[in-house]
């Protein structure tokens, strides 16, 4: 299967396999999972208070790799010398609205004013939950530089980001950092769009982030699909592999993984640490809000991977570790 550009029909891009995306059809049956659904979606017990001690940042990281998770798939990335935030998402609620829809768990562990100075910011697509336009907003004045997936640009201008701070990826296409750290966009098996209208006409992808001595993989959201083969046989082996193991549901297979696929992207994408992400944040899907974690835990052990299972706002240096900070 082909890595690089991804298909268009008409304004509409197309994911590489055909993919059932959860549309309208299935409005009803989802529904009904939800009402019936009698799982811990939120915990009842108040996660947190989580606080990043920032004097860590001034100093590098002595792997040359360390990891801050803010929540969901919002992380700053500490690599080879380069600091690059995901799919920052600071507000309340990933909603159109402020007022509802699903609301955090805990509050981010460290607020925007205080985060260390940045060399890029990601952004993968354009949903709610992984493009914040309060936080996007932010950054309006700062001059970072945004990598981001096709068309998802125009968002970023809208909210204040100047062109000129603003890299759109097709599938296949990279750019540097530096001298020495190549972000490179690689097909996922997702969709896009923010309201009913619109659908799929931004583009949606995972990132190969490759610095001088390390080299990660951020699969933000996807479902599962043969071409992580393809990604590992390309870009791999990684040192560290961070997918999505949350939000997923009966209705919905192909555009989410769970810990069970996401576990075997992995072992496609010929990880060395795999680092879960976008689970135990949001209340997104009809499962406990620690299921795939604890799912996670009994596949990893099955398939023989080592996790990187950090505590929200803790800048911790990649390697194998499991903090358990959703069982105390």
């Amino acid at each position: 299967m082909s890595l690089t550009g991804a298909r268009k029909k008409g304004k509409k891009f197309l994911n590489p396999i055909p993919t059932d995306e959860a549309g309208f059809g299935k409005m009803i049956p989802i529904l009904k999972e939800y009402y019936n659904n009698k799982a811990e979606n939120t915990p009842k017990k108040q996660l947190g208070p989580f606080k990043t001690d920032v004097s860590v940042f001034d100093t590098p990281p002595a792997s040359g790799l360390r990891i801050t998770l803010i929540g969901h798939s919002s992380l700053l990335i500490e690599i080879d010398g380069k600091r690059i935030l995901t799919d920052p998402v600071w507000s309340e609620r990933v909603s159109f609205s402020s007022f509802f829809g699903p609301k955090r768990f805990f509050e981010p562990p460290i607020a925007l004013e205080d985060l260390p100075p940045l060399d890029a910011i990601i952004v993968s697509h354009d949903h709610y939950d992984h493009l914040d336009k309060n936080t996007i907003k932010y950054f309006a004045d700062k001059h970072v530089p945004f990598i981001t997936s096709l068309k998802v640009g125009q968002h970023l201008v809208s909210w204040g980001i100047e062109k000129n701070f603003i890299t759109e990826l097709d599938w296949g296409d990279s750019t540097m950092l530096g001298d020495d750290c190549n972000i490179t966009a690689t097909p996922a098996r997702h969709f896009s769009g923010r309201g009913i209208i619109g659908r799929n006409e931004t583009l949606w992808s995972s990132f190969v982030i490759k610095g001088h001595t390390h080299n990660i993989f951020f699969g933000a959201d996807s479902g599962w699909f043969p071409i992580f083969k393809d990604i590992g046989e390309s870009f791999g082996p990684f040192d560290l592999t961070m997918l999505e193991i949350g939000a997923y549901g009966q209705y919905w297979p192909d555009i989410h993984m769970g810990p069970d696929n996401a576990s075997n992207a992995h072992l496609a994408l010929k990880g060395k640490l795999m680092m879960p992400i976008h689970w135990g944040t949001f209340n997104l899907a009809p499962h406990a809000w620690d299921e795939p974690i604890e799912r996670l835990l009994k596949y990893a052990k099955e398939k023989n991977i080592d996790l990187f299972v950090p505590e929200p706002g803790v800048p911790a240096e990649v390697k194998k570790y499991i903090s358990g900070w959703w069982d105390r």
